[in-house]
């Protein structure tokens, strides 16, 4: 093999001489890492196991690896392989049927030849969080700057677990951070998540409006390294800015709203670190979004996204009704207005004085 390895070897006490790298008929075949020897490597290999976002890092986002299979039992048109399973790192994937499709061409001698091979098969996995993890890892919690009301992650959002006195499940305030028993334990919340994203309504001009984003881990022994967001959210048809994170929009086939992603700077917030006894870990943007004139409105919790996933897992979402609403029937909102219009109309004039 080159680009992987099989972690298993198996019984390979038939061979005396050139023993295979594997001799199993099912063999687990894992990455390698970025620093393998020039002479175990092939073409796009080696990532260590992690594929990045397409949208986020293309050269990282595939991989390969190559192996000789012998022992065919004179077999001149080989076997596909059979029960392909695939685990990044758990369960969550489904692949379907290995499926003969059109031979891989590759280019030799510096692009001047094609080559061909023999036979090609694919078969494609599909993720889905609700079968990688029995509860979400993540939930949503909203705010805005027109409501006092905070919409918070539901209640246990990711499970919620039995209140014990030892710090099995996860740690109180005040408590001693010492001889952790698990590295995935998180602080004691109402939601028990490991991440909670907060989108936060900050401001709304005549032809902009600016929201906060905000990432908090309240793992307290787990970093998140290159982590990513996926927004899906209306506003997103428009030309939008975020100035602590890189961000692009990516293509929709039958989705009603559009879809941002949303990734760390280098050297400066790719980590997203865990929580200790002081303060949650958290990386955070603002967020500069055009208006459309023909359909923006911040009533009815437009302003709110539809869908936040964290490095592809599906957040639970609070209820739409829980959102929080522009007050547009309180005499307080109102007079606010009032009072905002009078004070431009004062600077105005006292400029216009001077």
């Amino acid at each position: 093999m080159s680009g992987a390895f099989a972690i298993q070897q198996g019984n390979c006490s038939s061979f005396k001489f050139q023993v295979p790298h594997s001799c199993k008929i099912d063999p687990v075949i894992v990455d390698l890492m970025p620093d393998a020897l020039p002479q175990n490597r092939s073409d796009g290999c080696c990532h260590g196991g992690i594929l990045a976002a397409y949208a986020v890092h293309p050269s990282m986002s595939n991989t390969s690896f190559e192996v000789t299979v012998g022992n065919l039992e004179q077999n001149s048109t080989g076997y596909k392989p059979l029960n392909l399973i695939l685990t990044a790192p758990g369960p969550g994937y489904t692949c379907g049927q290995v499926m003969d499709t059109t031979p891989t061409v590759s280019s030799v001698i510096g692009g001047r030849r094609e080559e061909q091979v023999f036979r090609t098969w694919k078969s494609t996995c599909t993720y889905s969080s609700y079968l990688a993890n029995k509860t979400p890892v993540c939930c949503v919690s909203l705010s805005s700057f027109y409501n006092p009301k905070v919409t918070s992650c539901p209640s246990c959002s990711c499970g919620c677990k039995v209140a014990e006195r030892l710090p099995t499940s996860c740690i109180r305030d005040g408590s001693i951070l010492s001889n952790l028993p698990d590295d995935d334990i998180v602080q004691c919340t109402d939601h028990m998540c490991p991440l909670r994203i907060h989108w936060h309504i900050e401001n709304n001009y005549m032809n902009h409006w600016r929201v906060k984003l905000t990432v908090s881990n309240y793992n307290y022994g787990k970093n998140y390294s290159d982590w990513n967001v996926l927004v899906q959210h209306p506003g997103f048809g428009q030309p939008a800015t975020a100035y602590s994170f890189n961000s692009t929009m990516l293509p929709s086939i039958g989705v009603p709203e559009e879809v941002a992603i949303f990734w760390g700077k280098p050297f400066y917030n790719t980590e997203l670190l865990q929580a200790d006894k002081d303060q949650l870990g958290s990386v955070t943007t603002e967020i500069l979004l055009q208006k459309d004139s023909k359909s923006f409105t911040l009533s009815n919790g437009w302003a709110f996204p539809r869908t936040i996933y964290f490095n592809g897992e599906n957040c639970q979402m609070p209820l739409p009704d829980t959102f929080p609403m522009l007050p547009n029937g309180s005499p307080a909102f109102h007079c606010q207005f009032i009072l905002h219009l009078i004070a431009v109309y004062l600077t105005y004039r006292i400029f216009v004085w001077f």
